[in-house]
Order: structure tokens, then C-alpha cells, then sequence
């Protein structure tokens, strides 16, 4: 059985892809990285790959918002191939930066489907900067929604992930959107506690993590990629975190992959 390809795009500001490579590859996936300007230039099709995946990083120096500028360039230059690629099912992950960008692409939450032909996403939600005031680089306790569609956290419960981020706070547009999301369990991955610094930003109803209704959109602000094996949690010294343990990252990373093979 031929692997599933996964295109992780590389430029600009994004850091992260080295990692999410070696995740994927470990999932059992074939995953390429690819500056964003050998697909734009039309090298690379997006429509070739079964999972597209945005890394953290600090995408044009998150000048005017973090992930902003990035997101416009992708709706201006690659929108409608990316619209095609969501319509047939291909499924994304955002992590970071990565989320910051398909948030304010209007990928996610995606409440009013796939646009048609020659529309944009809309968007309904955004990161902004941390109620703290600073860059959080902390482990957070993570929950996993068992009711949401999500196929990237099936099976999955409490855990803890790394977040570093300056701009992870989550707003919904409004109140509509905000029970839209609540009520259709698109809030996928929540912060283990409602105060600081459970909740490292402030994000509203301590979200983490948000899915598109398909389940097959996924962003979340905290890094599974550097969570591929237990002597990469701060604590696997002390005995807590089984050294040859897999990270739950890895975790996350696999049921993308599987969920893609089954089409």
C-alpha cells in the first residue's frame, strides 16, 4: 500500500517544518517539504497531497498580526486550489503560526461549508496577543473533546503538549459563532484549566484547538511535532514519562495519516 503524501510547506518565517517532517514520516507517512513560492509558481499541486500542514513559526515576522500577512498571500495566489483540495476531502493541519494562518484564511472553523467557485473563506474567529502581555513558552495540560468530530484527537483524553506563543488568545467573531462552535463541538482541544497559566493566553472558553465539521481541519496552538517520544517532556528524567514511550504528538500525527488512507 502506497503512503499517504503529506505536503508541509516551508518559507517566510516558518520554523517548524524540520519537525513536522520527521512526525509525519514516523507516522507512516510520506510527507515533502515545500516552500510556499514552488507552489504558488505552480511546481508543486496541492491537489497531489492528502494532507496539507501548516508548522509554527513566525510567518513575514508576524507583522500586522501574526499569521495575516501569510494568509493573504495563500488566498490571493493559491485560494481556489486550496478551496479545490478542501472540497475533495483533503485534510489540513495548523499548528501555531499554522493555526494562526487558516484561522484568519477563514479555514477554520469553516461554519458555512466550502465556498463555491470564485468566493473566499470567511473568517469567524482570530489569535491575538496574550492576556499575559508575553510570549508564553511553557508544557500546558491539554483535553480533548470526546464529542467533537475531530479525527486528529480520536482517542485521546488529558495530556500535555509545549505552547510558545505570543499571539495564541482566541476570539470568537460573536456570540453566534461562538455557539455554533460550542454547539457543533468544534472545540476539539481545551486548556486543562480556566485561570493562567493552565490557560497560557486567555483564549475564550480556553480553547486550544479547533476542528472544522468534518472533523478533517485541525488547528490547535500547542506542538504536537516535538512531542514524538517521551524523552522530549520536560519530566522523562524523573521517571514520570517512559523514555521509549511514544509522545502523544506522534499520537495526534497518526490519526491524521490513518483517517487520510481511509480516503
Amino acid at each position: 500500500m502506497s503512503k499517504v503524501p503529506v505536503l508541509v510547506i516551508a518559507g517566510y518565517g516558518i520554523n517548524s517544518e524540520v519537525e513536522l517532517v520527521e512526525g509525519f514520516q514516523l507516522a507512516g507517512a510520506e510527507p515533502r517539504r515545500v516552500h510556499l513560492s514552488d507552489i504558488v509558481a505552480g511546481k508543486v499541486r496541492l491537489s497531489d497531497y492528502r494532507i496539507i500542514a501548516f508548522p509554527g513559526g513566525f510567518s513575514f515576522g508576524d507583522h500586522i498580526a501574526s499569521g495575516r500577512v501569510l494568509a493573504v498571500k495563500i488566498q490571493a495566489h493559491l485560494g481556489e486550489s486550496l478551496r479545490e483540495a478542501v472540497a475533495a476531502g483533503t485534510l489540513v493541519l495548523g499548528i501555531c503560526n499554522g493555526f494562526q494562518v487558516i484561522t484568519k484564511l477563514g479555514l477554520l472553523p469553516l461554519l458555512s461549508g466550502v465556498p463555491e467557485i470564485g468566493a473566499e473563506f470567511q473568517q469567524e474567529a482570530t489569535l491575538t496577543f496574550n492576556d499575559s502581555g508575553k510570549f508564553e513558552d511553557r508544557w500546558c495540560p491539554v483535553v480533548a473533546n470526546p464529542a467533537s468530530p475531530c479525527v486528529w484527537t480520536r482517542g485521546l483524553d488529558r495530556f500535555e503538549l509545549p505552547v510558545r506563543h505570543g499571539e495564541g488568545k482566541w476570539i470568537h467573531r460573536d456570540e453566534s459563532v461562538r455557539q455554533a462552535i460550542l454547539g457543533r463541538h468544534l472545540d476539539c482541544l481545551r486548556y486543562g484549566s480556566s485561570t493562567y497559566p493552565g490557560n497560557p493566553n486567555g483564549s475564550q472558553d480556553d480553547i486550544a484547538g479547533v476542528c472544522d465539521p468534518s472533523g478533517r481541519i485541525f488547528g490547535l496552538m500547542p506542538h504536537p511535532e516535538v512531542f514524538l517520544r517521551g524523552t522530549q517532556h520536560p519530566r522523562w528524567a524523573r521517571g514520570e514519562i517512559a523514555p521509549q514511550s511514544e509522545g502523544v504528538g506522534l499520537t495526534i500525527l497518526r490519526n491524521g495519516v490513518e483517517a487520510a488512507s481511509r480516503g
